[in-house]
C-alpha cells in the first residue's frame, strides 16, 4: 500500500492580533477625544492593503472575504438589477414571491431594461446609488452593467453590485453572505481600501473582523504574504495606523518614501468619500428619529 502524502501547513500569519488591538483602540479613543459629537453615531473602520506590485490582471467584481461580525445592519436597503431579457426566465411576480418566501432584505428589485431606458443621466445614477445602502447584480448582466451605471457606481468601488446567481433557488444564503463578507476590489493600482467594521462593535469585535480580513485578503493576493507591502488601519478622518509592514526595500517602488506616498494617497481618498459616508450616518439618523 502506497504511503499517503501529507498535506502541507498553512503559512503561518504574519499578522500579529496585539499590534492590531492597539491600533483599533487608539483610533476608537482618538475619535471619542476628537469627535466627542460623534460617539453615538457610527462609522465604518477601513483597512487599506498596499502590494509590492500592481495586480497582473484587472478585476471589476469585488472578492468576497468572510467576517466574523456581519457589516451590514438588518435595517439595510438592498437593491437588485435582475435580466428581463428574452433568454431570461426572470419575472417580477417570481422575484418578488422568491424575496418574500425567504424574507429577503431586497427594497428594491430593478429590471436591466428599465435601467437603462430610466437612469441615462448623470444625476439619475447618482440618485439611484444613494438611495439604497448595497446593490446586487444577476451575474447574467454583470458584465452590461459598467456601461448602464457609469462611472459614478464604479469610481465609488463600494457601491459597484455584488453579482448573485438567480439560478440558484436560495437566494437568502447568497445575501446573507453579502452581509457576512468585506469586499476586496484589486484595482489597476497598488492600494485598496476595505470596510472592515464598524465603531458601533465592541473593540474586540473589530479585532477580529481586522484579523479574518488580513488572512483573507492574503490568500487572494499574488504570492500571498510575499505580494503584501504593508496593512493599515483607519477611520475616515484619522491617521492610517500600520498593522503590518513588510521589511522596507529602498529599490523597491521607492522605499520608505513611497510608503509614505502611498498612505497619503489613501487619506486623500478617503477623504472623497467622506460625502458619501455623512450622507449614510444622516439617512441612519432619520430612520431612527422616525422609529422614535
Amino acid at each position: 500500500m502506497a504511503a499517503t502524502t501529507a498535506a502541507p501547513p498553512p503559512p503561518k500569519s504574519k499578522l500579529n492580533p496585539k499590534t492590531v488591538r492597539k491600533a483599533v483602540n487608539a483610533l476608537l479613543k482618538w475619535r471619542n477625544s476628537e469627535n466627542p459629537d460623534l460617539v453615538d453615531s457610527d462609522e465604518f473602520t477601513y483597512l487599506v492593503l498596499t502590494l509590492n506590485k500592481i495586480p497582473p490582471k484587472s478585476r471589476v467584481n469585488a472578492f468576497k472575504i468572510p467576517l466574523p461580525h456581519p457589516l451590514l445592519p438588518e435595517s439595510t436597503q438592498f437593491c437588485l438589477i435582475y435580466d428581463d431579457r428574452r433568454t431570461s426566465n426572470l419575472t417580477m411576480d417570481l422575484i418578488q414571491k422568491r424575496i418574500k418566501s425567504q424574507n429577503i432584505p431586497i427594497a428594491k428589485t430593478l429590471k436591466l431594461s428599465k435601467l437603462k431606458s430610466d437612469y441615462k443621466s448623470f444625476e439619475d445614477k447618482r440618485k439611484l446609488m444613494e438611495s439604497y445602502d448595497c446593490f446586487l447584480a444577476d451575474n447574467r448582466i454583470v458584465e452590461l452593467l459598467p456601461r448602464c451605471l457609469g462611472k459614478v457606481f464604479y469610481k465609488n468601488k463600494r457601491m459597484i453590485p455584488v453579482p448573485v446567481d438567480l439560478g440558484k433557488k436560495d437566494w437568502k444564503g447568497q445575501v446573507d453572505s453579502v452581509i457576512e463578507s468585506a469586499m476586496l476590489s484589486l484595482s489597476s493600482g497598488t492600494c485598496s481600501v476595505v470596510r472592515v467594521g464598524r465603531t458601533s462593535m465592541s473593540g474586540e469585535e473589530i479585532v477580529e473582523n481586522v484579523v479574518a480580513a488580513v488572512e483573507g485578503i492574503v490568500e487572494i493576493v499574488p504570492r500571498k504574504w510575499g505580494g503584501v507591502r504593508s496593512f493599515h488601519l483607519k477611520l475616515l478622518e484619522s491617521f492610517a495606523l500600520p498593522v503590518y509592514q513588510a521589511v522596507p526595500d529602498e529599490t523597491m517602488e521607492g522605499g520608505k518614501g513611497r510608503e509614505r506616498e502611498v498612505v497619503k494617497d489613501e487619506n486623500k481618498d478617503m477623504k472623497e468619500k467622506r460625502k458619501g459616508e455623512e450622507a449614510e450616518l444622516k439617512k441612519a439618523k432619520r430612520g431612527k428619529n422616525a422609529a422614535e
